[in-house]
């Protein structure tokens, strides 16, 4: 999760919403770090998580990260939910929970839903308050910039 909030800094440098997600390789080694780059690119796909799966499915040489955990600042949206279990993704581990958007248990819970083919182990919460803050003070700064 670390290394996941370390990549959501990055975003807030060019103005995304501070998102960090990591792909782990079945043997324990970092295979994608990516953050939130949707203002970067006027790319509305540009979630942290998409990246972070183009970028390990291209690693791997594999559309199917079979043995891969990923591990997101926030929790993923339905977009990224689709595209965790496109890419058959079997572990989800996500900091902050997301009410206005989450399909991993808040809003929605696409990962665990038995009438799909492919299911998701999510694990939530991990370092939510680390997660949580960070959003909580970009958001905070955007509704109130600070006077110059």
């Amino acid at each position: 999760m670390r290394l996941a909030l370390d990549e959501a800094s990055l975003a807030e440098a060019t103005g995304d919403v501070p998102v960090g997600a990591v792909v782990i390789g079945p043997d324990g080694a970092v295979v994608a770090a990516r953050h939130n780059e949707r203002e970067a690119t006027n790319d509305p796909t540009a979630h942290a998580e998409v990246l972070a799966i183009r970028d390990a499915a291209r690693a791997l040489g594999d559309r199917y990260l079979g043995g891969c955990t990923l591990v997101v600042t926030l929790e993923p949206c339905i977009m990224c939910a689709g595209a965790i279990l496109a890419a058959h993704v079997p572990t989800v581990v996500f900091g902050a929970w997301d009410e206005q958007a989450g399909a991993a248990g808040s809003l929605y819970d696409l990962l665990r839903d038995r009438r799909l083919n492919h299911r998701v182990e999510v694990f939530a919460g991990v370092d939510a308050e680390a997660a949580s803050a960070r959003l909580l003070r970009f958001f905070e700064a955007r509704r109130h910039p600070p006077v110059e």
